[in-house]
């Protein structure tokens, strides 16, 4: 029912028939924008915005290399200025741990668990501390070794309890771990500037090219349980495509004046 709003954005493809019937409902007159392919073409919205190893294009198809994310330059700041005492208490240097799980690509083997528990273990007998996060996806059996791992060797495990730490804990890391499965972890420890070091995980032929683009860019390394110093110039897509939707959405106003 009217009013209907100027600019609608959804995401994934279950979205796709509310945003066209706010579009239809509306006489055309909302915007409507979608995030990630909608697998029904880019004709679902006016603009529409997916990852470069997606392989949807066209003239209203936005493509960056990583995923939008709230880990704006900013907020690292801030959280560097500002930090979680419980990650700013670990001495550095420090390493981000973000731990995944399996996705619809493939499950993670026993070997793949061993060996990514194996080279933490190594990390921080190097002197690394560790500040871990685990995911939804991540097998209880996984966060509890990743539990015992923290308990064994002093460093930090967020269980939910209090303030997410998760800012701080990229904000302040000297490198960052992360499984190779999530393209949206993945996104936002690039986006610190800090070495990025994947754990082999299960990933498809998608995930593949996206950390091939990453590994070309110099971000990303294979993570072989060993600390890491290199540089890049961070990557962040989320202001980009945050101004490809205002700068498109002014012109649609525009025409309905």
């Amino acid at each position: 029912r009217p009013p209907f709003p100027d600019l609608v954005v959804a995401s994934g493809r279950r979205a796709v028939p509310y945003v066209r019937a706010v579009k239809q409902s509306s006489g055309g007159r909302t915007f409507t924008v979608i995030l990630k392919d909608p697998r029904t073409g880019a004709g679902a919205a006016d603009l529409v915005w997916v990852p470069g190893h997606d392989r949807l294009r066209g003239p209203n198809v936005l493509v960056t290399t990583t995923a939008p994310h709230r880990l704006s330059a900013a907020a690292l700041a801030g959280a560097r200025e500002r930090p979680d005492g419980r990650i700013a208490a670990l001495a550095p240097p420090r390493a981000a741990i973000l731990v995944g799980g399996d996705s619809r690509h493939g499950r993670a083997e026993e070997r793949h668990v061993a060996q990514f528990l194996e080279r933490l273990g190594s990390l921080a007998a190097a002197g690394v501390a560790l500040a871990v996060t685990t995911s939804r996806r991540t097998s209880p059996p996984l966060r509890d070794a990743m539990s015992g791992l923290v308990r064994h060797t002093g460093g930090f495990l967020w269980d939910g309890q209090g303030p997410n730490p998760y800012p701080t804990m990229l904000a302040l890391a000297d490198m960052v771990v992360v499984t190779a499965e999530s393209t949206n972890m993945i996104s936002e420890a690039v986006a610190t500037g800090a070495p990025v070091l994947v754990a082999e995980w299960p990933v498809g032929r998608r995930q593949a090219a996206f950390l091939d683009e990453l590994s070309r860019h110099g971000a990303v390394r294979p993570f072989q349980g060993a600390p890491e110093r290199f540089t890049y110039e961070p990557l962040d897509s989320t202001p980009l495509i945050a101004e490809a939707v205002a700068v498109r959405l002014a012109a649609h106003l525009a025409g309905r004046r």
